[in-house]
């Protein structure tokens, strides 16, 4: 099984419903996403998959939350906005985009340098 991974980074605001600690509170994150994409066998050219190519299916997916308020964005206007919860979204999404023969096998979701979220299939 051969895997790769790439990072990347959105600037975003959020708010946790029903927290009662400080997180209730409107604040931000600089988040960075890491995807793992893996695969039995190399496409023709060697790679599990172009990093291109996952530059472009990851974008479609988390662009939509850079400098916003995640709880506006469906569906985290109704579902709650922890790491947790946005790195099964992300996983999701990307699957779904991804080429056959190709799976995700996790998503991490760093709200800081040392705070982390991971999902996995």
């Amino acid at each position: 099984m051969f895997t790769v991974f790439k990072d990347f980074s959105f600037a975003a605001a959020h708010q946790i419903r029903g927290h009662t600690g400080g997180c209730e509170n409107l604040h931000g994150h600089n988040y960075r996403v890491r995807v793992h994409v893996s695969a039995a066998t190399l496409d023709e050219l060697g790679m599990v998959i172009d990093f291109a190519d996952l530059k472009r299916i990851v974008a479609a997916v988390v662009d939509p939350f850079d400098h916003r308020l995640i709880n506006e964005i469906p569906p985290f206007d109704v579902r709650n906005t922890t790491a947790e919860l946005l790195a099964q979204y992300v996983y999701e999404e990307v699957a779904r985009r991804l080429p056959t023969g190709r799976s995700l096998r996790r998503v991490e979701i760093w709200e800081t340098a040392s705070s982390c979220a991971i999902y996995e299939g």
